[in-house]
Order: C-alpha cells, then structure tokens, then sequence
C-alpha cells in the first residue's frame, strides 16, 4: 500500500514537471531579496543637490519612465518601486546611500547612479554583497572589468573612446593646431586626458597646456584666461554642466575664438547652452548618441514621438530640450528590458546575465544605427559616436557614426 502512495507521489510529481516546462507559468520562480510577485524594488543615487545638481533631472525622468511602466501594469506583472536618494555628488555619501539601499531597503539592484568618484567609492562594497550596479551613469573606462568588477557595469559610451573620437577629428580637420585642455581634476578628467593623448599618440605634443579645475571651485575663469594665453587655438572643455557654461562664457568675454570642443556630459542645450548663451555657443563641438529633443528633425521620429508622449503624460515638467531627460529615458528603458528579460527569475545572478546578453537593443531615445550591445566579456554597452556643431539653437550632427570600438 505504502508502495502504490508512493508511485502515485512520484508520478504526481513527474506530471507537475511536465506540466511546469510546458508552462511556464507554472515555472518555478526564484527571487533575491527585493523582488517578489508583485514588486521589483530598484535603487538609485542621484546628485540632487551639491556642484553637479543639473544632473538631477536624469534621476527624476528615471522615476517618471519606472511610474510609466506601473501604470502600463510593471514588468511581467511586477511594479517597480524606485527609490532614489541625494549624495549631493559627495563619495562619502555614496558609500551612506548604497549601504542604506542595500541593508535597509533591501533593493534587488542600485541602478544608473550617477558620477565617477561616487561609483568608485561604492565599487567594491557592491561587488562584495554581489548587488548588481547596473547602468552606471558616468562614462568612466573602469565600468568595463567584468573580470575583477562582475557587479558593475557602465551604459554610455567611455570617455576614452569619445576623446579619441574628438583627437581622430581634430588630426583631420587642424592637424597642426594646439590645444589647451581644461579639465574636472578626477577620475572623470583624467580618463578624456589619457584618452585624448592615447587618440593623438606620437602627436600629443600639440598639447600646449592642461588645466586642471576642482569642483569645489566657484568659478573656472581664470583657467579659461590662461589657456587662451598659452596660445591655444583648440579648447577642450572636459567638464560638468556648471562650469562648461562658465568657460563658454568666459572664452567669448575674453574674445578668444578657438575651436572649442565640449565634453558630450556638458551638451545640454536646457542646462548648458541656454545659461551660456545661445549667440556665444554658435559653432562649439561635441559628439552624441543620444537624439536631441530641441531639434525638429525628430518630430516625426516614432522614437521620439514616445517620448514626446512619455514627457507630455509622465514628467510634464521635464525640459525636453534637457539632454538628461534624454538619457535618462533611454537608460530606464534600457533597465526595463533586462528585467523583462529576466522572466520569473529576478535572482542578482540572472539580472547580471542578461543584463550581458543584450543584442542590437535600441532604445527611442538613441541617434539610428546606434545599438546596446553586450557579452560576458564586454561590459560597455554603447561604443558608438556622431560628430556634432551647435548651430542656430541647437546640434546638427554631421558626418559618420564613428565606432569608438578602438581597443576593445
């Protein structure tokens, strides 16, 4: 008897299996701490206030894209709840934020926080716990190390890739130019430097100064006023929003006309340009992956149309001419289709895995022919940049898109 109970156990047990593999519905679920049938909780650290607050608006349309998704009933049945704190661009911060989000609010994952020396000083404490920090906002090389960083991963191109994109052009269009470099005295700075004088190689020597500013600095002008002394003709602005619309307005001040080359960070024509000046800023450089919402030419985008949509529902008071609310946009968009990816099984191990499996994804908010790409071995989502020329009141891409693949 207690044989035949048994068998039926057994082949009770067998059928469900059958049963769950056809289904998976009936699959079994796995979840980490901060995910369950009903909730994905995400965390995210934001400088809300402090030297690199015009950042903030990237963490509200975050928010605003995650409360888009719940209305329009969450991921795979699930509703995100975000949570996002101010570090007011500080490390030590950082390190208080992630450890609260982690330990406290037990988030499945800290996602696109923004900044260089914030992300380094959690770096390591979130590989440690092994909690996914995904999408990291800051174009830093040092997100690509799957190797020895198997929790963290960047988003937006490398500002070593866009500064040998910058140095590929400035080869071809002002070969024997000299440049005078301002830049953020940190991580942020230093990685454009070394990417620019890797660009350049044995033509590095056109560098004519380097000038290094601190964040803490109310002002830049007199960097911008000995840069012009040291006889610069190619200024390359390696900065935060702030203090590029200070240099912008300096150099025209001071009636030095160079050819002036903006860090892709500092493009927003809403907190850039417009605080700059729209007459002065005629003819600055940078380069893009991102489309720009003040241009007409994407009005008829389907993209952009979503995003337009996206604004006018969900964070009606965005600035769409923000470059920001762009990025942020598409860097939300690009955390959705992870999670969706991830199936009933939101285990940290698994968002890690599919978040390196991304093929060809293309979110509305990025330039054509501009795709995510990832692997396990390649940790760098976005390798692809455009050329482009503030003219009139905004970019007007030019050229080829330009792989920044160059020694991956």
């Amino acid at each position: 008897m207690m044989t035949a109970v048994r068998f039926q156990v057994v082949v009770f047990s067998a059928a469900f299996a059958l049963c769950a593999a056809m289904n998976p519905a009936l699959a079994q679920k796995s979840y980490d701490s901060g995910a369950s049938d009903t909730e994905i909780k995400i965390g995210n650290i934001m400088p809300y206030s402090g030297p690199a607050s015009a950042y903030a608006v990237i963490g509200k349309a975050e928010e605003a894209y995650f409360n888009k998704v719940n209305a329009e009933g969450g991921i795979n049945g699930r509703k995100v709840k975000f949570i996002s704190y101010d570090d007011a661009y500080s490390p030590p911060k950082t390190v208080e934020q992630a450890r609260k989000l982690v330990e406290s609010d037990n988030v499945l994952l800290i996602f696109g926080s923004l900044g260089t020396s914030t992300n380094s000083a959690i770096r390591k404490y979130m590989n440690e716990k092994k909690v996914p920090q995904l999408f990291v906002a800051s174009g830093a090389s040092k997100w690509n190390d799957p190797q020895n960083f198997p929790w963290t991963m960047g988003w937006q191109p490398s500002y070593a890739s866009e500064a040998k994109i910058y140095a590929k052009y400035i080869m071809k269009e002002k070969p024997d130019g000299k440049i005078g470099v301002l830049y953020q005295n940190d991580d942020f700075g230093k990685d454009y430097l070394k990417g620019l004088k890797d660009g350049l190689g044995d033509k590095a020597s056109m560098i004519v100064m380097e000038e290094p500013y601190d964040t803490s600095e109310p002002a830049i002008d007199e960097h911008v006023v000995k840069l012009k002394a040291a006889g610069a003709e190619i200024f390359i602005s390696i900065t935060t929003p702030k203090f590029a619309a200070q240099a912008i307005k300096k150099a025209a001040e001071i009636n030095w006309h160079p050819m002036h080359i903006v860090s892709n960070v500092s493009t927003s024509v809403g907190g850039v340009i417009e605080p700059a000046g729209y007459e002065i800023s005629q003819g600055i450089l940078s380069a893009s992956y991102t489309k720009d919402g003040s241009d007409p030419q994407w009005n008829a985008d389907e993209g952009m149309k979503r995003f337009y949509n996206f604004i006018a529902q969900f964070n009606p008071k965005a600035n769409k001419l923000d470059a920001g609310v762009v990025f942020g946009y598409a860097a939300a968009q690009t955390m959705v289709k992870v999670l969706q990816m991830c199936g009933d099984n939101l285990t940290r191990d698994n968002i890690m895995k599919q978040a390196a499996s991304l093929k060809d994804f293309e979110p509305d908010t990025l330039l054509p022919g501009i795709t995510i790409n990832t692997a396990p071995d390649n940790f760098a989502p976005i390798e692809q940049l455009q050329m482009m020329r503030f003219k009139g009141k905004t970019w007007e891409l030019f050229g080829e898109i330009i792989s920044s693949d160059l020694g991956h």
